[in-house]
């Protein structure tokens, strides 16, 4: 598939890839909407003291950090939630918080964060500090043990050390002014020793006072304590509307996306020239779009509004059909589908107007012996038709034939309808009728039933010059094109290629020009609406069946 033909695809089903991603916003939308704001608050604790020690070693640090690791898993166990529950009053069962408590370790540090999630903002911040709280009094450092009589003893022996370190600068000092008023040699050795004796006394007491607040205050590995308590929330985590819709908004729109694919590859009707050429080996001789009107007298285009991009098609349809039978002359040609309603009465009565129209003597024969409708096109009576002129002995068609209001254009309609149309189109006074009609027309068009429905086409295909297959676009599937042609291949029907009818300009990817008039007392006035040119302005048929032509008759003197 080529790059143009994706666009295509996502063109065609536009539609569908809109609806999808409108609908997946919109219910991401309303449902981000109706769900209750969550909110999150966030507690810092610290395992060990690293940050007071001034030269903390490696140990430390790494029995810190592994301490961390276990005090983030008790925090979501039972005896710490349960702690908060019980001490915060929730009334609720422990597990209840389970899923809303999360424990994130900061990579390389004795850092944790505990964070609490919960729909109202001052709860979640109370939980995670209350959590911190509770796990400080799992932890050695506790107060009720930071309470200890031991404790006590060290910090009263700290307060007197404190104290005589004091007394002893003081009397330092004293004995430094009496040093300085000192004049006798005797009197200064003593002082100058008693001061060494004070300063060695001073130097115990700091060298004591150092251990204990070391002892008190120091690094102590296993210690919890909180570093950045919890603030209440603002903006709320979850649900993040703006996010939530432009996810579903991508999601939408890959699988609506991927749904047009997908249709289009379980899609195997005929929608594309390309697909006739690759489907069934026939050129494409003409494309036509989709003929507006009411009723099927209003569809005849080509005589209404001959100027109209329609009825250019049809006449690009009549040249491409002229340059495929180059090589004979085309006096007899047969119209038929594969299914019905697909368009062929309309475009033999289109085809037969423009042949007119170029002077052409025209002659369309209905031989639709079930359900024949090209009397209702040209508004002309079917009583008496070809069922009539078969009936005679030697079939004459004149007194039968009907003219148009278009010149050189006259119709044979069906007639009665007989019990046994196919039998009727393979005898013998078929066969007369088409050669005496052939002296009195250029050129003779034969309408038929759909030609897998029953066999009239199959049965006709075999006595005239060519047959045209009309395709409904987007409704012919591929394989009973296929069946219809080698169907009537095999009768030793000669076709010469498709004409892709009731053509989408939307898939096409082409606009087009609209013509239509005004009621009575405006006639030939035309308004137009803007659009680009006619398909078939694209189509490279005439250049193919050149090239064919040539290749075919190389040699033979034709060019």
């Amino acid at each position: 598939m080529e790059l143009r033909q994706y666009f295509a695809v996502i063109w065609k089903w536009l539609w569908l890839i809109l609806l999808g991603t409108a609908v997946a916003t919109g219910l991401s939308y309303y449902t981000s909407r109706s769900m209750s704001p969550i909110y999150q608050a966030s507690t810092t604790v610290m395992v060990g003291q690293s940050l007071q020690n001034t030269n903390p070693s490696t140990a430390d640090l790494w029995t810190s950090e592994r301490l961390a690791q276990t005090y983030a898993e008790m925090v979501k166990r039972q005896p710490i939630l349960q702690g908060v529950v019980d001490a915060l009053g929730l009334g609720i069962p422990y597990e209840w918080l389970q899923g809303q408590v999360h424990v994130n370790l900061i990579e390389n540090t004795q850092l944790m964060e505990i964070k609490v999630m919960d729909t109202d903002p001052l709860r979640a911040k109370v939980i995670a500090d209350e959590l911190a709280r509770q796990l400080i009094l799992q932890s050695p450092t506790g107060p009720e043990k930071q309470q200890s009589q031991y404790r006590q003893f060290t910090e009263s022996q700290i307060e007197d050390l404190q104290g005589k370190i004091q007394t002893t600068q003081e009397e330092m000092q004293q004995l430094q002014e009496a040093i300085d008023a000192e004049t006798s040699a005797t009197g200064l050795a003593n002082k100058q020793a008693q001061m060494a004796a004070l300063q060695n006394k001073l130097n115990t007491y700091q060298t004591n006072l150092a251990q204990l607040l070391n002892f008190f205050q120091g690094s102590a590995t296993n210690y919890v304590e909180v570093v950045e308590p919890a603030t209440v929330p603002t903006t709320p985590i979850s649900p993040r509307t703006t996010l939530n819709v432009l996810l579903a908004a991508t999601v939408g729109l890959i699988l609506a996306v991927g749904a047009a694919f997908l249709l289009e590859y379980l899609d195997d009707t005929i929608k594309t020239p390309d697909d006739i050429s690759q489907a069934l080996d026939l050129f494409t001789l003409g494309a036509v779009t989709r003929i507006e009107g009411e009723n099927i007298e209003d569809k005849l285009v080509t005589a209404d509004h001959p100027r109209s991009p329609i009825s250019e098609a049809y006449r690009v349809l009549r040249t491409n059909l002229q340059f495929s039978a180059v090589d004979k002359p085309l006096k007899t040609l047969l119209v038929t589908s594969a299914n019905p309603i697909e368009g062929k009465s309309l475009t033999i009565a289109n085809l037969g107007v423009v042949m007119a129209q170029a002077g052409l003597s025209v002659v369309i024969v209905d031989t639709d012996l079930r359900r024949p409708v090209l009397h209702r096109i040209f508004q002309l009576t079917k009583e008496d038709g070809l069922t009539n002129t078969l009936l005679q002995g030697s079939p004459n068609p004149d007194g039968y034939l009907q003219a148009t209001e278009v010149e050189n254009l006259r119709v044979l309609t069906s007639g009665p309808l007989p019990p046994n149309p196919s039998e009727l189109l393979g005898s013998e006074r078929m066969s007369r009728l088409i050669e005496h009609l052939k002296g009195q027309a250029d050129i003779l068009l034969f309408d038929s039933p759909p030609c897998l429905a029953v066999t009239d086409a199959a049965v006709l295909s075999s006595q005239v010059d060519g047959v045209l297959l009309v395709v409904d676009a987007g409704a012919c599937r591929r394989g009973l094109a296929v069946h219809a042609v080698e169907g009537l291949s095999k009768v030793g029907g000669n076709v010469l290629g498709a004409v892709l009818n009731k053509l989408s300009p939307r898939g096409a990817g082409y606009y087009y020009y609209y013509y239509y008039y005004s009621k009575e007392g405006e006639q030939g006035k035309r308004h137009k609406r803007k659009s680009s040119r006619s398909p078939l302005a694209s189509l490279p048929v005439l250049g193919s069946v050149i090239k064919r032509f040539r290749a075919k008759n190389t040699g033979n003197g034709v060019e």
